[in-house]
């Protein structure tokens, strides 16, 4: 294309966007060094907001963004400049420009493929929080976002109430952040259990496959030990399963059980907690949190046992067993997700 068939701005207008959106992207690019996907998409919402400032749109602005496309790309041949992309880009920012900062800061370091689906396939600024932090704490591929997506797992998490007292015994900061750490559902369908077990091969299935666990536990929880030993007053206590969480810098003792939620459970996990907080917190570390995982719990229950507790303590479910179409469609896109790899190497 030549420059003089661009219809919709004058030449000297049309150089001024080209060596402003060169400058976007060397700036980005020096971002991308040191964080490759948040650089990534600062160099995209740049172009973005450069496209939407100019008041560029498809039909008025095709003539401009094509030549701008092929400019970039001589300057910059390994970046996705296509005059599609740029127009996703467009997309990009009009979306998010007005959105909070939090929102912002969860779609920032997603990788673009991601972000792309989001964009498609999500509207609400909610669901689009959701499900970009899901992928971040996760490590969703793009498959498996796109399968979430399609299970519309943003609406099963949002019909279940969390059930906690973080905020009655924890700091205002460290109560939001406990929060947002400890779900109120836990997927253990990695297990493969297809018939009732005991708690104790529950938890031996949970341990062979711990790093699947700590995956659905989400980011920054380090496991410690199964079946914990805690000594005080010449008796001996056991704890299920502890772990270390690096953001929430606490100790989080996990117990689970096989049946409904009881009340004498927050009892013995509170026990538990105060143990721990007396033997194994370190100075600099803040007090320890109980999460009681069981197969069934009702959020009156747990709130009337849990209202006169001092300890910081969570009560969630888990879910062992996939639903078959859902199971089927996790499969068929990991297949595909593999033979896509299998073709680019």
């Amino acid at each position: 294309m030549n420059k003089k068939n661009i219809t919709a701005i004058d030449p000297r207008g049309y150089d001024a966007i080209l060596q402003q959106a060169v400058a976007e992207i060397r700036v980005g690019r020096n971002l991308v060094a040191r964080q490759i996907n948040s650089g990534v998409s600062s160099v995209y919402w740049s172009l973005g907001k450069l496209l939407f400032d100019k008041q560029l749109v498809e039909g008025y602005g095709t003539g401009v963004v094509n030549q701008l496309s092929l400019d970039l790309k001589k300057e910059f041949p390994d970046m996705g400049l296509s005059p599609r992309n740029l127009w996703n880009m467009k997309r990009f920012y009009e979306r998010y420009y007005q959105e909070d900062t939090k929102l912002l800061q969860a779609v920032a370091v997603l990788p673009w493929g991601h972000n792309l689906l989001l964009l498609d396939k999500v509207q609400q600024p909610h669901a689009v929080a959701f499900y970009a932090n899901e992928t971040i704490t996760k490590g969703w591929s793009r498959n498996l976002l796109l399968n979430a997506i399609k299970m519309d797992t943003y609406s099963h998490a949002k019909g279940q109430l969390k059930s906690n007292n973080f905020k009655e015994t924890l700091p205002a900061a460290h109560a939001d952040y406990a929060d947002e750490v400890c779900k109120s559902a836990y997927n253990l369908g990695f297990l493969g259990i297809t018939e009732p077990i005991k708690e104790l091969e529950l938890e031996n299935r949970l341990i062979a496959k711990i790093r699947s666990f700590i995956l659905e536990l989400g980011r920054g929880f380090s496991f410690i030990g199964n079946q914990y030993r805690l000594e005080y007053n010449d008796k001996e206590y056991f704890v299920d399963m502890l772990f270390f969480h690096r953001g929430l810098r606490s100790l989080v003792a996990i117990e689970l059980k096989i049946g409904s939620f009881r009340a004498e459970y927050a009892g013995k996990m509170n026990l538990y907690l105060s143990l721990l907080d007396r033997l194994e917190k370190g100075e600099n570390e803040n007090q320890s949190i109980g999460i009681i995982l069981c197969a069934d719990k009702d959020h009156l229950d747990v709130e009337i046992a849990l209202q006169d507790i001092n300890k910081p303590i969570g009560v969630a479910e888990y879910q062992l067993l996939l639903p078959k179409d859902e199971l089927q469609t996790l499969v068929l896109n990991e297949i595909k997700a593999i033979e896509e790899d299998e073709e680019q190497k």
